[in-house]
Parts: C-alpha cells; sequence; structure tokens
C-alpha cells in the first residue's frame, strides 16, 4: 500500500468519501471548511485510490485526524490502520503531541485496536453517535 498527501482536498479522497459517508452511511454535511485547511491522505492499492483521512492541526500540540473512509472491498485488509499510522507519523513530524479522532460509536472497536481511549461525552454528528 502506498500513501499519498496533499495539502488541498484532491478528487480521489472526495469521492471515496461521497461512496462511504454520504452514499452508504447517508450522510449529508461531509464536507466543511476543514477541508481547505487539512492534510489529506490517499491510500492506493495496485494505484487505485482505496482509502482516505485528513489531518487538522489543533491548539496545543494537538492534531485531529478524520474523516477516515475505506472502500467497502478494501476493509478489514489494514488500510484504515496504515491511514491512522501515517497520518500519527505526520503530525509527530510537525511536533504533534497527541493525535485525536471523533469516531463513530459502531467504529469504537477499531480505533482501540489503533491504541486510543474514549474520553469526554458521546454526542451526535447528523444522528449518529459519536465519541472522542
Amino acid at each position: 500500500m502506498t500513501i499519498l498527501s496533499f495539502d488541498r482536498l484532491p478528487e480521489e479522497a472526495k469521492n471515496i468519501r461521497e461512496e462511504v459517508f454520504v452514499k452508504e452511511q447517508g450522510f449529508f454535511e461531509e464536507f466543511d471548511d476543514n477541508d481547505d485547511i487539512a492534510t489529506h491522505f490517499i491510500a492506493l492499492e495496485c494505484g487505485k485510490p482505496v482509502g482516505t483521512c485528513r489531518l487538522l492541526k489543533g491548539a496545543n500540540g494537538e492534531y485531529l485526524i478524520g474523516r477516515i473512509a475505506v472502500v467497502k472491498s478494501q476493509r478489514g485488509r489494514g488500510v484504515g490502520a496504515g491511514l491512522v499510522a501515517f497520518a500519527e507519523k505526520v503530525a509527530s513530524e510537525r511536533g504533534g503531541k497527541l493525535a485525536v479522532i471523533h469516531a463513530q460509536t459502531r467504529a469504537r472497536a477499531f480505533y482501540e485496536k489503533q491504541g486510543y481511549a474514549v474520553f469526554g461525552e458521546e454526542d451526535d454528528e447528523e444522528g449518529v453517535p459519536h465519541v472522542w
């Protein structure tokens, strides 16, 4: 797997997010102003885009990894874990002290496998429960 980095939202990342978050999961407000200031990553398998995520700098050395999406045919093959690890590495190289993820509760086990722990209260994003 190869992971590429972009300063702007590339069409391939947009397509993956539309497929996963809009078409599969029914989100309406998928794209926001953070896309303009984030670093975007695309995972390629045999040259084909199969996953994406974005990285945003927060306050006090904190980085937010978000919009992690993997096409259905590639789930369970380490693409998501690879994207998270790559984003963490980039955040660390930029002086990041902490990486946080605002995740759908149904994906909690995946993020716990990556070493994350839930903090704070559960909240709602477009009718879907999320945790930090």
